[in-house]
Formats: structure tokens, sequence, C-alpha cells
């Protein structure tokens, strides 16, 4: 598609919450939070012209590598949020992009995220092969307090699950989508602790896709003053995911 006429290099795009998108007590769940604003991301790139749908001319893709999310407070049933994003940083294979999300006015949520170009044939990182310069990039504009980090992982953790990939948890560009890997963790942590809202932050770091029917094992381990959780999944003897959780 041709960069849209309404092309702008920040854009805010409205999304009200429904119904399947909530825990039992009516807040939006986290696994949607992200969906949400991998959307906002999407729809951004189709108004400038380098969306899925246009990338794959070149056999190329988006995928996500590193995501941080700031939760100062979560929507409820039928709000009506504004997600902003403009992009950080754009060259070659990669972006960081930023996002906020708002409900009236007020900011509730901050967003870091990074991109690679993908290969859907090769498989492999490669240079996006559109123009882009168009975007305008914001470098000191960020939407978090911190930026997203690599993961400490410990290798002594606990197995605590035993999962194979359905075609259920694949995406459009066939591997895990990443909000998935969010579900799966978020699975086994206290049921409470997600129901009273007590994420302070999380951050992910995506290593290796994953496919239709490999046989993965999620881990956990905690810290000793219960702040912070940390999950892996690991295919064999390689970690593909890693998940950091920061409790309020």
């Amino acid at each position: 598609m041709p960069i849209s006429p309404n092309f702008t290099s920040v854009l805010s795009k409205d999304w009200e919450i429904n119904f399947t998108q909530c825990t039992p007590t009516g807040f939006l769940k986290y696994t949607d939070l992200c969906n949400i604003l991998q959307l906002t991301a999407a729809a951004h790139s189709e108004i400038g012209g380098i969306s899925f749908y246009d990338m794959q001319e070149f056999h190329q893709a988006w995928v996500l590598s590193r995501m941080r999310v700031e939760v100062h407070a979560l929507p409820k049933w039928q709000d009506v949020v504004t997600v902003k994003t403009w992009i950080n940083s754009l060259e070659n294979s990669r972006s960081v992009r930023a996002l906020e999300m708002y409900v009236n006015g007020k900011k509730i949520v901050g967003c870091e995220t990074y991109w690679a170009v993908f290969n859907t044939q090769a498989r492999r990182p490669e240079a996006l092969a559109l123009p882009y310069e168009h975007f305008e990039l914001f470098p000191e504009n960020r939407a978090t307090e911190e930026g997203f980090s690599k993961i400490n992982i410990n290798h002594e953790k606990e197995a605590i699950f035993e999962k194979t990939v359905y075609l259920s948890d694949l995406d459009i560009v066939n591997h895990v989508n990443n909000v998935k890997y969010l579900e799966w963790c978020l699975d086994h942590v206290d049921s409470k602790r997600i129901m009273k809202q007590e994420v302070k932050s999380f951050e992910m770091n995506f290593m290796k896709e994953l496919s239709l029917k490999d046989k993965v094992v999620i881990h956990e381990s905690e810290d000793d003053d219960h702040t912070t959780a940390t999950f892996s999944i690991t295919k064999g003897e390689k970690t593909c995911f890693a998940l950091e959780l920061h409790w309020k």
C-alpha cells in the first residue's frame, strides 16, 4: 500500500475496551494490553507504507525482539483509550518504537519496543527493503522511565510446565505470536496478584522463534524479597524467551 495522505510521524488511535479483553474484575488483561499496543504499531506502519502487506513483497516482516511495559493503571471495560506512538530510531534492520496509553488525557501505560526486520523465507534478519525516510524520528522522546534490557536468566530455575506449540499459538509470520509467550507465563502467576493489578512493569526478550509442534519448558524463579519474578521458555538447551515481572 502507498503512503497514506493522512500519514503523520506521530499517530494517535482510539480503542474501546470490550468484555473479551477483560479479567473477571472488568479490567484489561495484560496480554490484551500488549495486543492493543501491537495493533497500534501496525496501524502506524500501514499508513507509513512499511506494513506487513508492503514488506511481504520482499518476503519481510517486522518481528518483536524486546519490549518493556510500565503500568500505572489499567483501563476497564467500555473505557475508550488513546494510544499514541512514534519511532525513536529506525535504521537498516532495526527499529525502536515508543507507545503510550491514555484514558481521559491521563497517561496510564508507557511502552518501549525493539523490532527487527525478518525475512520470512530465509528466517533471518536483514535490512528493510522499503523506504522509510519520511518517518520523522524522535530519539529523545521516550515513553518509559527505563529502557528495555537484556534479562539475566537463572539457568537453575525451577521447571514448572511443559508445553507443545499448537496452531492457535501461531501468527501470520508462522511462528508463536509474542503475546502467547506472555500468556503462557502469566497462567502460572498467582491469580490474586494479577486481579489486584500488582504488576508495576514487565519486560520481555524474544530470542528464538518457535514453530508448530515444538515442545518447550517454562521455568520460573523469584527474588528473595518477592518483588521480581523471572520466567524463561526453553526448547532443548536453548532459551527462546525471557520475561521479568516487577511487582508493586
